[in-house]
């Protein structure tokens, strides 16, 4: 994704390369692949960074974390984003902003995750709990429609520590929902 956002080198020579280790692996999804095949497709990325960039990767997260905050401030610039703003009617003068925070990982086990919610089911407008989550996988998994998440529902059968948390949810979302 480094690449593909902010170095603009596009993913599908990347995703040329999973599918390519897929089939060598005789797979169909990403998470079947081992910490082994992991680990050559990371250093395969690199070698195809490299190729495209022609210079290494870099290892220090600060000068990632910097290429990738230099990346939003370039995208306010980008057809894409004047396009939006002028059918939304947002004056260019309003800028833009970048927020930076710790990533918990999801993709570290089948007790991981990453998932969304909602307050209302976003096709219906119907007021309610409405979310999806994958076990074991980053965020971009659950929007990119590599695999199909499971409804929030499902988690609490999955996840016994997860019961209580849900009940609370559920109850102080109830709450809020009477108030709206």
């Amino acid at each position: 994704m480094y690449s593909d956002v902010v170095m603009e080198v596009g993913k599908k020579y990347f995703e040329e390369l999973i599918d390519k280790m897929k089939a060598d692996r005789g797979v169909t999804q990403d998470v079947e692949l081992t910490a082994d095949d992991l680990k050559e497709l990371a250093n395969q990325f690199k070698a195809e960074y490299k190729a495209k960039i022609g210079e290494e990767f870099p290892a220090d997260p600060k000068e990632q974390l910097m290429g990738a905050i230099k990346a939003v401030f370039r995208s306010w610039d980008n057809p894409r984003a004047n396009v939006y703003r002028r059918d939304n009617d947002i004056p260019y003068s309003w800028g833009t902003a970048v927020n930076v925070q710790s990533m918990a990982f999801g993709n570290m086990g089948d007790d991981c995750g990453t998932g969304v919610a909602f307050t209302r089911d976003p096709a219906t407008g119907n007021k309610g709990l409405f979310g999806e989550f994958l076990t074991n996988a980053q965020g971009e998994d659950v929007v990119a429609g590599v695999r199909t998440p499971m409804h929030i529902t499902e988690m609490e059968q999955k996840f016994e520590t997860v019961r209580e948390l849900h009940r609370l949810l559920l109850r102080s979302l109830a709450t809020s929902l009477t108030r709206a």
